[in-house]
């Protein structure tokens, strides 16, 4: 069933995103008085067409999912002498070069108005998720004491109310706003609320920032997590280690083995690094606390494949309990207005942070293992679809936003490599030699292969 739903994820996000995409074009195209010959969802070989319109556009479905485009009459393209003499005018290269630059333009600037109205719907209906209060956690093998997040004064309880001047409530702007920080190599200003001690600011250097591995888990690694509810065991399973122990539903957890339990997470951490070793859990019930020998059970997990996948079992303790995890959720919808520039805000940020990293790519900052393909955007469509309504339709704006930026990238063959030939034009007054746009070409296609080849092949990594 999983397999199912990122398969039908995957096809409703690239579908309906290449389909804008190309009506983009295809409706500045006719405003611009340009006829429309095909009109297609998919490359390659039309496995499906139909014609509609006072043109008989062809509208059709290609073999090739990973892909469109829109066919024009254009000179570049064949013989115009069987052309009627009435549609000579509307050939694409026989339109003045604002309304070329305006058609090719049209699709990215369609995936971005499509994220600017997905984040304002978002925004107005109000999306539940976690609130900016954190917990200060070091990373697996480091002391919490020494975390960048400690040594800037952070406690776990506080709420993190702005970063460099940007308010800030929920769990992701406060990710996404560090993210920026560390993107940019700047201090992270941090505004906090703490109970007892009203408002204080903590400053995590710019040294530190810039040190950060952009391709790692950068909020983990400043030893920040979202803060969750104290350890209370919420249901205990009939035959399993927990009721064989003693515990019961409503039990606080207070330590294991003399360590304190910080919280759901830290406990479950706790059991799964146990497999068959009895533990001393202090819980406190009541009024009174009590100490209980809770020896989990050992559990072999498999990958995917099970046997077959050629990696080792991994053996993690169980215990049969479930323990409070769910942090403190916020809910803030915005207004038809303000939703609106929170949208385009968020969609320019967005725009910004890709193509530095793309930069960042370019120059060696960063490594070339970000790139991704259609698995990775598959997997992760089929996770926020299961997720819910509202993470799948973020998630479907973040794409129709790269979609947007990587068509506008300066490479032959794609968008950008179009607006580039056209701004020539616009600053020598005349167009680009065919010879030069027909060499560039080969080289934008050689580019664009590397690229997809690198894409699968860091998604097949990823997946072993």
């Amino acid at each position: 069933m999983n397999f199912l739903t990122t398969i039908l994820a995957f096809a409703v996000c690239l579908g309906s995103l290449i389909t804008i995409h190309e009506l983009g074009h295809y409706l500045v195209a006719r405003w611009c008085g340009v006829k429309v010959l095909r009109f297609s969802v998919g490359m390659g070989k039309v496995v499906w067409s139909r014609r509609f319109g006072p043109d008989q556009t062809e509208w059709a479905i290609s073999a090739l999912p990973l892909g469109g485009y829109v066919k024009m009459l254009d000179a570049r393209e064949g013989d115009l002498a069987s052309i009627p003499k009435e549609d000579l005018a509307r050939e694409f290269t026989r339109q003045n070069v604002w309304k070329r630059i305006a058609i090719v333009a049209a699709g990215p600037l369609a995936n971005f108005l499509v994220a600017i109205v997905l984040f304002a719907g978002l925004y107005m209906h109000g999306v539940q998720e976690p609130a900016s209060k954190i917990s200060v956690r070091a990373p697996a093998g480091q002391d919490a004491d020494r975390t960048p997040a400690a040594i800037a004064g952070l406690r776990s309880g506080d709420r993190i109310t702005a970063v460099n001047g940007e308010p800030v409530s929920a769990w992701s702007e406060l990710r996404w706003n560090l993210m920026q920080a560390a993107v940019d190599k700047r201090q992270a200003s941090l505004a906090v609320e703490r109970y007892g001690y009203g408002h204080i600011t903590a400053v995590v250097p710019a040294a530190t920032m810039a040190a950060l591995d952009l391709e790692g888990d950068i909020v983990g690694s400043l030893g920040i997590d979202v803060s969750r509810p104290s350890p209370v065991v919420q249901q205990v399973l009939p035959g399993g280690a927990a009721e064989r122990a003693g515990l019961q539903a409503g039990d606080l957890l207070k330590s294991v083995d003399g360590v304190a339990v910080q919280d759901g997470i830290a406990f479950i951490n706790l059991v799964r690094a146990a497999p068959g070793k009895t533990m001393q859990v202090n819980v406190e019930r009541g009024s009174e606390v009590r100490t209980l020998a809770v020896t989990p059970q050992a559990e072999a997990l498999q990958g995917a494949d099970g046997e077959k996948s050629g990696k080792q079992a991994v053996t993690v303790g169980k215990i049969g309990a479930y323990v409070a995890l769910q942090p403190d959720m916020i809910t803030v919808p915005s207004g038809p207005v303000a939703a609106l520039g929170k949208a385009i805000e968020r969609v320019w940020d967005t725009c910004a942070m890709t193509l530095k990293m793309i930069g960042k790519m370019v120059t060696g900052e960063a490594s070339l293992k970000n790139v991704t393909g259609p698995i990775t955007i598959a997997d992760y469509a089929g996770q926020t679809a299961r997720m819910g309504v509202a993470s799948y339709l973020s998630f479907i704006a973040f794409i129709s936003i790269s979609l947007g930026v990587m068509n506008l990238l300066p490479i032959p063959v794609l968008d950008g490599g179009h607006l580039l030939y056209y701004s020539l034009e616009v600053l020598t007054g005349r167009p680009v030699s065919e010879r030069v746009a027909e060499f560039a070409q080969r080289i934008g296609i050689g580019l664009l292969m590397t690229l997809m080849v690198l894409a699968v092949f860091n998604d097949i990594t990823r997946l072993m």
